[in-house]
């Protein structure tokens, strides 16, 4: 580790960042910290107001996840109450319950191999996206340009279209984010972009890929990493799906965050994003963000400001099962809801094969939860938008999708559309592939018209 270097994160950080100041009260909540101190600091509601005398979550026996007998006489209760409770439903720290982040940098720790040292560390959020605003908004200066893999996220598109940048379309294929089109428009920037800021970072989603279910391979990322150093941008690496990876055994990527020290030789140019909806719930809102400390603490800084903290409530509730089962543990149960999904992916794979082979096609994902369909509308493969046909047509004959247009900055023009595969039963899969083909027979009908 000597050899390795830090990049020094603050050149990247907008001056809108500098702004941000810590909130009166909660900038002097650590003096509370020290020993004899009387506070009279913060207005905390009195526990004794609060209504609930305990809280117990009963977790489903077959997703309890106990890689070993539990200590407790019953191991699928769990029960808050007492001082646990009473700091559960108070205020807590802005970046996050103190040993809910100890918990989160050991388990980076372990399923990473990164040494925990001061060139990281760990903040929960309202969510991951919550923390991906925050970090953009700590990263985003007004003429700064942006690179975005596409097709992206719709909920990152909708902030990043907020903020003062340019967003800069890096095109993925069937394996993800392509590197060869990320060399081609930082090597030929100048020409392309005269007068332009230089990127400062890349926004990618690697695992299971929202919305083209794609994984991006190791040696792509190796490629990514190299290129990101060479034109010194940071890399954004939004892993929502990475826990629900149902792959070939073995073959899933290391991440950038792991990967890094190994194929650089440096620490800090990647800030990491987690998240527990699509393993524990959505509705918990709790993601996490490993990043360099200085930006950080303007992301929490932010969140002083802004929301406080994330829920204290729904923290300890995941802490208090994370702790009981440990990494391995929580990986196991990992393990268990992505082979739901597998089960998943196969049986809505299954019937759409049966009714749309010869007029759609798509990259079977080994991880996530969707489908990226290209429509044929034409029978000798010419592209044709999707937009109508999923808006107008196929809700006319009804199922619901969402159009490839959705996920591109530009709006632009795709043959695409998205499917998720999560909560549809097969009988509902069956049908509404056999609607989709009838949309697209309707459709080819007509085009075949026009163009006699």
């Amino acid at each position: 580790m000597s050899s390795t270097t830090t990049l020094d994160i603050a050149p990247f950080l907008s001056q809108k960042s500098q702004l941000w100041k810590a909130c009166g009260i909660r900038g002097l909540f650590p003096l509370e910290n020290i020993p004899g101190m009387i506070s009279l600091l913060a207005g905390r509601p009195n526990p004794s107001t609060f209504p609930f005398e305990s809280i117990t979550m009963k977790l489903k026996p077959a997703l309890a996840g106990m890689p070993t007998p539990s200590r407790d006489d019953d191991p699928l209760n769990l029960t808050l109450d007492g001082d646990i409770l009473s700091e559960a439903l108070q205020y807590g720290g802005t970046a996050g319950l103190a040993r809910f982040i100890e918990w989160l940098e050991e388990f980076q720790t372990h399923v990473h191999k990164r040494v925990r040292d001061d060139t990281w560390s760990v903040t929960v959020g309202s969510g991951s996206q919550d923390l991906m605003f925050k970090a953009c908004e700590a990263l985003v200066h007004e003429g700064d340009s942006v690179l975005v893999e596409t097709p992206v996220y719709p909920g990152t598109l909708g902030f990043l279209a907020a903020l003062p940048c340019s967003l800069i379309e890096v095109h993925a294929d069937g394996q993800g984010l392509n590197p060869v089109n990320l060399e081609s428009i930082l090597a030929n920037w100048e020409t392309d972009h005269p007068g332009k800021r230089a990127p400062k970072f890349l926004y990618t989603i690697p695992s299971g890929s929202n919305p083209t279910g794609a994984s991006i391979p190791e040696h792509r990322k190796v490629a990514v990493l190299q290129l990101a150093r060479k034109y010194n941008l940071l890399v954004l690496e939004d892993d929502a799906y990475a826990f629900l990876y149902y792959g070939p055994a073995g073959q899933q990527a290391r991440s950038y965050f792991a990967l890094e020290s190994e194929v650089n030789a440096e620490r800090g140019r990647v800030v990491r994003f987690d998240s527990f909806s699509k393993v524990f719930s959505s509705g918990m809102r709790l993601g996490y963000m490993t990043a360099p400390p200085r930006l950080a603490a303007v992301v929490n800084m932010i969140t002083s400001n802004t929301n406080l903290q994330p829920a204290t409530l729904t923290q300890v509730m995941a802490y208090t099962l994370l702790s009981r089962w440990g990494p391995a543990g929580f990986l196991e149960h990992c393990a268990a809801v992505a082979d739901v999904y597998r089960i998943r992916r196969d049986a809505f794979e299954r019937v759409a094969r049966k009714h749309l082979a010869g007029l759609a096609e798509w990259t079977t994902p080994v991880a996530g939860m969707f489908l990226y369909i290209k429509l044929l509308v034409h029978a000798d493969g010419r592209a044709a938008d999707s937009h109508a046909l999923v808006t107008q047509k196929a809700v006319a004959r009804g199922v619901l999708a969402v159009p490839g247009s959705a996920f591109m900055p530009g709006g632009s023009a795709t043959p695409f559309v998205r499917v998720s595969f999560s909560l549809i039963e097969e009988a509902g899969a069956e049908e509404a592939c056999r609607r989709l083909r009838d949309v697209i027979l309707e459709a080819r009908a007509e085009a075949e018209a026009e163009a006699r």
